[in-house]
C-alpha cells in the first residue's frame, strides 16, 4: 500500500506563486515553497520532483484557470458570432489584481528563458487563435481585436501601463467594435 496523499497540490502551487512573487522564478527553491506552504521539502519533491516541474505545473495551472475564466465569460455572452472573443473581452473587463502582477512579471522572465515553460502557453494561444479564426469566418476585424485585447492585457499584467477605468472601458468598447469589422 502506497503513501496516503495528504498535501493539496493547489496549496503547494499557491505557495510557489507566493515565493515567485516575492523573490522571482530564478530564486525559487523547493525549500522556500515548502516553508511557505508549511510542509516538508520531501512533500514538495514527492509531488513535483524538481523546480522545473513545479514551474511547469504553475504555468499549466495558470493556463487552465485563464481558460476556465474566459470560457465562463463566453458562456455568459449572448453574442451570436465570435463568442470566444466576446467572452475574452467580457473577462478582460475585470483588471488583473495587484497581487497577480508580481507573480506574472517573474513568471514572464522565466518563460523568456525557457522554451519548455513557454510550450503550454504557445499551444494554448494557437488553440485560441484557431477558434477565433474559425468563428470570424474570414473577417479580419476579430483577429485585430484579439491582438488589441492581448496587447492591453499584456501592458497591464507586466505593469507597463494602467489605464484609468473610464479610458479602459472605452478601449474595450473600441475592441468590441473591431470584432464586428469585416476588413479584408
Amino acid at each position: 500500500m502506497g503513501r496516503k496523499k495528504s498535501i493539496d497540490r493547489d496549496r503547494v502551487l499557491d505557495a510557489a506563486e507566493a515565493v515567485v512573487a516575492g523573490v522571482g522564478a530564478a530564486r525559487l527553491t523547493l525549500e522556500g515553497v515548502a516553508r511557505e506552504a508549511g510542509i516538508s521539502k520531501g512533500s514538495v519533491v514527492y509531488d513535483y520532483g524538481s523546480k522545473q516541474a513545479l514551474l511547469e505545473a504553475m504555468v499549466q495551472r495558470a493556463v487552465a484557470r485563464d481558460n476556465a475564466f474566459n470560457e465562463a465569460a463566453a458562456e455568459s455572452c449572448d453574442a451570436p458570432e465570435n463568442r470566444t472573443l466576446h467572452g475574452r473581452i467580457v473577462a478582460a473587463a475585470q483588471p488583473f489584481p495587484d497581487a497577480f502582477r508580481a507573480a506574472a512579471l517573474n513568471i514572464c522572465a522565466a518563460l523568456a528563458q525557457d522554451q519548455n515553460l513557454r510550450a503550454a502557453i504557445q499551444e494554448n494561444q494557437s488553440a485560441v487563435i484557431a477558434r477565433i479564426r474559425a468563428e470570424a469566418d474570414g473577417a479580419r476585424g476579430p483577429m485585430l481585436a484579439y491582438l488589441a485585447l492581448e496587447g492591453l492585457k499584456l501592458l497591464e499584467s507586466l505593469d507597463y501601463h494602467q489605464w484609468p477605468e473610464a479610458e479602459r472601458d472605452a478601449l474595450l468598447g473600441d475592441i468590441r467594435w473591431l470584432v464586428s469589422t469585416r476588413a479584408g
